[in-house]
């Protein structure tokens, strides 16, 4: 990356899991019923041809981690483990009762929090009670996030005899003394051990988190990490950029001064060396963040133009519904967005008084969805074009004016039916998609309210 670039772009940004991203949603008009039908009306539509998506959120976490935006609970109190997975099924039990027909599942993704905080007997009765309401699609994928420390051969096991077969662990940096910034503690053999084991089981897709711009990590530090992960060679890695916002985040960032985080110049540096060794050693760049080997379902999605983008990152395979259980979990039906409550005995309240547990979400007009489809064609295949009718938009003026300083940088070009971003362009992806937010545009936020984008 071109240095003055980087200067020139590294603006607040959103990450475009969702369009509308959250804060402009119209959460004042947002209502559940409306939300219902519109959910339903997707159900019908898409559930037989390819099937519902469901992220399962579950909070808890031991320690805080200071570098994490997750909603999360901290406890080591695992009595909690049981009313809240009875919770979820309730919750799950709610969706079925509105939904016509027998769900048929593609994806399920276990998140957090660290869903290996469970007991692996506990997660058992989780995915089964799930399952026996519902029907598999052909060629489903259930993957998890886990803790390097305390994912133990029982949950490897488990999960793996559940249907899993794909899991990511946070490794984040093998440095110490990043790790005792960021209050994540984890050697280099815990990682090995439990990637070794999950592939001794049958996972076919092992995953590493690596991350960079945390505090006191050098470009040096983000080498070794990457030298080391090479040894374990995780199928896929996401390797991505800390994301500093401590006016979302609270106290869970303030395990470290804002002076100890490296400069935009040094994060440059830390992206730039990583992406190229990653790419020495084999792996493939895959939409904005992702890398993976050319035998992994991320990089064959990607070559077959079937990339997918949504809150639970990227996927090899698209959903119209996706379905959140859990605390604070985000539902997408593509015409409408939904999100439960964030605090979790209000959560556990609103479920056990029989109520779906939202508490805002925004249904989109003919114009958000099209824009919508825009930036994902964006950040999913790096081109995106407005010939075809149902993509077209009054404001395609008003977005190549926008574009115009990414073509005279040469990071893009513009077609008078679209635009393709170039190599060069890909690590601006996301400054290039905000061009296409119109809602970004016509109310500029007075605080900030998204990280940075390099």
């Amino acid at each position: 990356m071109n240095k003055s670039l980087v200067n020139k772009y590294n603006v607040a940004g959103p990450r475009y899991t969702s369009y509308p991203t959250v804060p402009f949603w119209d959460e004042d008009i947002f209502n559940i019923d409306d939300y219902q039908e519109s959910l339903v009306d997707s159900f019908i539509k898409s559930n037989q041809k390819e099937g519902i998506s469901l992220y399962i959120h579950l909070p808890f976490c031991e320690q805080l981690c200071t570098f994490c935006g997750c909603n999360k609970r901290i406890t080591k109190r695992h009595e909690v483990e049981v009313p809240y997975i009875e919770t979820l099924l309730k919750e799950w039990q709610l969706y079925l009762n509105i939904l016509p027909q027998r769900p048929v599942i593609k994806e399920i993704h276990l998140g957090g929090g660290t869903p290996t905080f469970f007991a692996p007997n506990q997660l058992s009765r989780l995915i089964n009670s799930i399952v026996s309401s519902a029907s598999l699609a052909d060629g489903y994928e259930f993957s998890f996030e886990g803790h390097p420390n305390n994912t133990t051969k029982e949950h490897l096991q488990t999960l793996f005899d559940l249907g899993f077969k794909r899991v990511s662990f946070g490794v984040q940096d093998y440095n110490l003394l990043v790790q005792k910034a960021i209050h994540r503690i984890q050697p280099f053999e815990n990682v090995k051990k439990v990637t070794e084991l999950a592939r001794s089981i049958g996972y076919t897709s092992v995953g590493h988190d690596l991350i960079f711009g945390l505090p006191f990590q050098t470009e040096a530090d983000v080498i070794q990490t990457i030298k080391h992960t090479q040894e374990l060679k995780p199928d896929r890695i996401a390797f991505y950029s800390y994301a500093h916002v401590p006016w979302i985040k609270g106290n869970g960032q303030r395990g470290f001064k804002d002076s100890d985080l490296p400069s935009a110049e040094s994060k440059r540096m830390q992206y730039q060396n990583g992406k190229q060794l990653l790419e020495d050693i084999g792996y493939v760049e895959i939409g904005m963040d992702h890398f993976a080997l050319k035998t992994d379902s991320l990089f064959l999605a990607d070559e077959n133009k079937q990339l997918h983008r949504n809150f639970m990152g990227y996927t090899a395979s698209k959903t119209t519904v996706m379905i959140g259980l859990g605390v604070s979990s985000i539902s997408d039906c593509w015409t409408g967005f939904a999100q439960n409550e964030k605090n979790l005995e209000d959560y556990q309240e609103r479920v056990q008084n029989d109520e779906l547990p939202i508490f805002r979400g925004h249904l989109l007009n003919s114009e958000d969805v099209i824009i919508r489809q825009h930036i994902l064609n964006l950040m999913c295949k790096f081109e995106t074009y407005w010939e075809h009718p149902s993509l077209n938009f009054k404001e395609v003026a008003d977005v190549l004016i926008a574009l115009k300083t990414f073509e005279e940088d040469g990071l893009i070009t513009t077609q008078k039916n679209g635009v393709v971003v170039h190599p060069k362009g890909r690590p601006f992806i996301r400054n290039i998609c905000m061009a296409f937010d119109l809602r970004l545009q016509r109310k500029k936020p007075d605080t900030q309210l998204f990280s940075m984008t390099i």
